[in-house]
């Protein structure tokens, strides 16, 4: 008997850079047994830091989460991918995508795409004070 394909299983994306991968933990777990929504939050926060910082070449900070959307629940013991790629570079500021799939335990291999975000960071000096982010070459 052949297994009938689960159509939320996805390839992974090949124009966007893997940033982070992390597996959630019971802790990080609501009273329904998936993973809070803050803490998906919090870990794409970190993963959309990653390019931006790299490119604006020191500090960073987030001024605007301009989407965000959760596809699917996350499960404790997952093994989450997260993929990002610069959309928009300002003269402060840079824009990110965010995409999350998920690798269940049970289905090693297979992912399923479980949020994605679009956020906007902005370049900051010592003092906290936006400052002008380099031309380089495009994204």
């Amino acid at each position: 008997m052949t297994e009938t394909p689960n159509p939320l299983h996805v390839e992974l994306p090949t124009d966007m850079e893997l940033v982070l991968k992390v597996i959630p933990m019971p802790a990080d777990c609501n009273a329904n047994g998936d993973i809070f929504g803050g803490w998906v939050m919090a870990q794409v926060d970190l993963a959309g830091s990653v390019l931006p910082a790299r490119r604006a070449q020191g500090r960073i900070a987030t001024v605007a989460v301009n989407e965000f959307i959760f596809k699917q629940p996350v499960r404790i013991g997952d093994l989450l991918s997260f993929f990002a790629k610069i959309t928009r570079v300002g003269r402060t500021s840079i824009s990110v995508k965010v995409e999350v799939f998920a690798e269940r335990i049970r289905s090693q291999g297979c992912h399923i795409k479980v949020t994605e975000a679009s956020l906007t960071y902005v370049a900051i000096d010592d003092n906290g004070q936006p400052r002008v982010v380099d031309a380089a070459p495009e994204f």
